[in-house]
C-alpha cells in the first residue's frame, strides 16, 4: 500500500511512520508540504498516487486558535479542503484525524460517531470544517476523532504535568474537564487496520475509559515517582485561558468495536506503558 501521511514530524504522525513500516510511505510536513497551498499540494500527492492520505497535520494550539481564528480555519479547515480535492484528483482515500471538540460537551455522556457535533470554541470549528470538507467533497473517507492526545518526546498534557510538578512542587488542575486519553502509539496501530479495512465512515478512536484533567494528573504523577506532590482541584472557571474546551466531551469507540472488534487499551495501562518510557 502506498501512502502519504500529513505531520509526519509530529506526535501521532511519528508513530504512524512506525506502524506503517513495510508499506511504501511518504511523510509530509512543514516548512516543505504547506497543506494551505493549493494547487502545488495536489500535484505533490498525485505524483506519489497514494491508495491513502493520512491526514494527521494540524494546528493544534487550542489556545492559539482562541488568539488567531482565522490561521486555525486556514489550516485545519481550508487546509483539510485541500487534502480533500488532492484525494479526489488522485482518487486516493483520506483519513482524516479530528477531535472531541466538535462536539459542545453537553450531552452528559461519552460522544457517540453518530451524535451531532456543535463546536464551541474556534479550534472545534475549524476542525468540524475539516469534516465538512471531507464528507463534502469525497465517498471514500474515514474521519477519525481523537482526544487529549500523548506520546513518548511529545509536548502533551503529561509531559507538561511532570515539567511542572518538578519546576513549582505543587500544581492546581481543573475537576470539570473530562475527556478520553489517546496514546498515540496505540492509535497508529489502530488506524494501521482501520485504513486497510475500508470500511470507510466516521469513527472515534480512544484508549478505553474516561477521566478528568485532574485525575489524569494525578494518575501521571503517581507513575512517574511525584505522587508526594501535591495537587489542588480547581473548576475551569478558575482556570482562565483563552479557549473554552467542552467540558464533558469523552469520546465512546462504539463504530470501530462493532465493525472491526477494534478497541484500544485502558489509558491507565496506555500511560504505564509512557512512562515506562522515561517520558
Amino acid at each position: 500500500m502506498r501512502i502519504v501521511v500529513t505531520g509526519h514530524k509530529g506526535q501521532l504522525g511519528q508513530q504512524l511512520l512506525r506502524a506503517f513500516a513495510g508499506h511504501e510511505v511518504l511523510g509530509v510536513d512543514v516548512p516543505e508540504f504547506d497543506i494551505t497551498a493549493y494547487p502545488a499540494i495536489a500535484e505533490a500527492v498525485a505524483e506519489f498516487a497514494p491508495d491513502v492520505v493520512i491526514h494527521a497535520a494540524a494546528y493544534t494550539n487550542v489556545d492559539g486558535c482562541a488568539r488567531d481564528p482565522d490561521l486555525a480555519m486556514r489550516v485545519n479547515g481550508l487546509g483539510t479542503q485541500n487534502l480533500a480535492l488532492a484525494c479526489q484528483r488522485c482518487g486516493a482515500a483520506l483519513a482524516y484525524i479530528s477531535t472531541n471538540e466538535v462536539f459542545d460537551g453537553t450531552a452528559g455522556r461519552a460522544y457517540l460517531e453518530t451524535d451531532v457535533t456543535n463546536p464551541i470554541n474556534p479550534y472545534g470549528y475549524s476542525k468540524h470544517m475539516g469534516e465538512v470538507y471531507v464528507r463534502a467533497l469525497l465517498s471514500r473517507y474515514y474521519i477519525v476523532r481523537i482526544a487529549w492526545l500523548f506520546s513518548p518526546g511529545g509536548n502533551n498534557f503529561p509531559a507538561k504535568i511532570i515539567a511542572a510538578a518538578r519546576a513549582h512542587g505543587q500544581l492546581s488542575v481543573v475537576t470539570d474537564e473530562v475527556g478520553s486519553p489517546t496514546y498515540a502509539p496505540d492509535l497508529a496501530e489502530a488506524l494501521a487496520r482501520l485504513v486497510t479495512s475500508e470500511r470507510f465512515g466516521i469513527y472515534h478512536l480512544v484508549n478505553e475509559g474516561i477521566c478528568s484533567r485532574f485525575e489524569f494528573a494525578s494518575a501521571i504523577l503517581q507513575g512517574a515517582g511525584l505522587g508526594h506532590v501535591p495537587v489542588k482541584p480547581i473548576s475551569s472557571s478558575e482556570y482562565k485561558r483563552p479557549s473554552q474546551p467542552p467540558l464533558y466531551a469523552p469520546l465512546r469507540n462504539f463504530a470501530a468495536s462493532q465493525m472491526l472488534s477494534l478497541a484500544l487499551r485502558p489509558w491507565q495501562d496506555a500511560l504505564a506503558d509512557y512512562l515506562s518510557q522515561g517520558a
